[in-house]
């Protein structure tokens, strides 16, 4: 009789391989986990998608010296894999990492396609950062770090070199709310319009007009009064009581536009956004970031205690089984008066006798912060993040 061998030992060994592996892919992702809580906890601001897999760490992020500690934390671990990760920006862009915004006002999408729901705008004359393309659309961070995609007809591609030799050309910032670019003086043909805050180079100056050089090279005319020299604009920005008030009252009517952070049309955060922006200051895109920022000054509806410029913040308080939800934000401008960007840009009040009485968001009020004049890091001064020359 055959002696049969017994297939226990074999299927044992397999055990132990496929308990290995398991054991395995639980300490990566964990691992994957916690540098993603550290280094990526905003997937709006930072990409950090990677999963671990038969023996491949897979996926793609921006946040490289993370990826790199990773890897030598699992080398250390003696932890076999293979590395599959797409490092941003993508090596297949062949340098060019930089663009410039050469319409008015570009539409950035979360996703590659016009369908897509429209996450924020950036004025012309705005650096991106980008990331990786997709067909004829780029994966861009804007200078407030936000992470989304842009159609590659509102920018122009670049170099770090191009970016810096289009920095040291002399530049002027349209202030109106809006206007234009002309082929000549007769104002014929529009060559682009224009909304505030875009940012062109100045050729040469012609009685009235100025001849401007858009970021992808085409020319025109502008009135010279519509224009301020950049380093003229960026010496007068201040968020003084007056400016931030005028700035927003400017604004009144806008239509309420969601992902809009332009005169075109704003979403709450969006609004409050170019407010700052237009005396100077970039604070982050969404009301749930900007509530991190600056000093708390009330929490208990205690109006005496706002100052002009300070941020309300509306949503829904936290629970035992729910966290708090941030979904609207507006700038106190005194008089028991806070405007913002619901339907439209309007101003609301919270005295009861006022026409313009809001029980609505008195009922949501969460607490207001202060980051005027306040240390912050997510507020920088416009000339920090875009730097002509």
């Amino acid at each position: 009789m055959k002696k049969i061998r017994s297939a226990w030992p074999a299927l044992f060994v397999f055990y132990l391989a496929s308990c290995a592996i398991s054991n395995d892919n639980q300490t990566v992702n964990q691992l994957i986990e916690n540098y993603r809580s550290t280094t990526a906890p905003d997937k709006r601001v930072a990409l950090w998608d990677l999963s671990f897999e038969n023996d491949s760490l897979k996926g793609e992020t921006d946040r490289l010296t993370a990826l790199d500690e990773l890897i030598s934390e699992l080398n250390e671990q003696g932890i076999q894999f293979t590395d599959a990760v797409k490092r941003l920006p993508d090596s297949e862009l062949e340098g060019k990492t930089k663009a410039v915004v050469t319409i008015s006002v570009a539409n950035i999408r979360s996703q590659p396609k016009h369908s897509a729901e429209l996450a924020t705008q950036a004025l012309m004359g705005t650096p991106l950062t980008v990331l990786k393309g997709d067909g004829s659309w780029y994966m861009v961070q804007t200078p407030d770090q936000y992470i989304s995609w842009v159609d590659q007809a509102g920018i122009q591609l670049m170099t770090e070199a191009d970016l810096e030799n289009w920095y040291q050309t002399p530049k002027v910032v349209f202030t109106p709310l809006t206007g234009h670019v002309w082929t000549g003086k007769d104002q014929k043909e529009m060559v682009s319009d224009l909304v505030a805050g875009d940012i062109l180079t100045g050729l040469t100056s012609d009685g009235n007009w100025v001849k401007v050089q858009l970021p992808d090279g085409r020319e025109g005319w502008v009135e010279s009064e519509q224009l301020m020299q950049w380093e003229e604009w960026i010496s007068s920005r201040e968020t003084s009581v007056d400016n931030l008030i005028s700035t927003a009252k400017s604004m009144l009517g806008v239509p309420y536009l969601w992902g809009g952070t332009s005169i075109k049309g704003v979403d709450c955060s969006g609004f409050t956004k170019t407010i700052f922006y237009l005396n100077g200051q970039v604070i982050p895109r969404d009301a749930s970031q900007q509530i991190n920022e600056g000093e708390e000054v009330d929490t208990e509806k205690n109006w005496e205690n706002l100052q002009v410029g300070d941020l309300l913040f509306f949503g829904e308080k936290a629970t035992d089984d729910r966290k708090e939800r941030v979904v609207h934000v507006g700038m106190w401008i005194g008089n028991n008066e806070f405007i913002h960007s619901r339907g439209r840009v309007r101003i609301s009040s919270f005295d009861p006798a006022s026409p313009n009485y809001d029980e609505y968001e008195l009922n949501r009020y969460l607490r207001t912060k202060r980051i005027v004049n306040q240390k912050s890091d997510g507020v920088l001064s416009v000339s920090e993040i875009i730097q002509p020359n």
